[in-house]
């Protein structure tokens, strides 16, 4: 199963490779946008679009509102599988 993560583009770092730093809850991580650059957008437009990570390359983009569900919907199984751990735990 492949997991995608939204994160949004803050800072282009190397044009020429089509690198940049983009923002997860707070953390900064380099990221290849070669997947979703083109001539009608470059990759200097990029800064500030949101994008849907996966193993380091930003596989497409997305809209703010988007982004933000998705990352609601993954808190959210992450609590879940919390409270399933927590079970398990207890159970045994």
């Amino acid at each position: 199963m492949c997991l995608g993560i939204p994160a949004r583009v803050v800072e282009v770092t190397e044009e020429a490779n089509n690198l940049a730093w983009v923002e997860i809850a707070g953390i900064r991580r380099i990221a290849n946008l070669t997947c979703i650059v083109d001539e009608l957008h470059p990759i200097n437009s990029c800064v500030g679009d949101w994008v849907l990570l996966h193993v380091g390359f930003a596989m497409s983009r997305m809209d703010e509102a988007e982004a933000a569900k998705t990352l609601q919907l993954l808190t959210e199984l992450g609590e879940a599988q919390q409270q399933l751990d927590e079970m398990w735990t207890a159970e045994t």
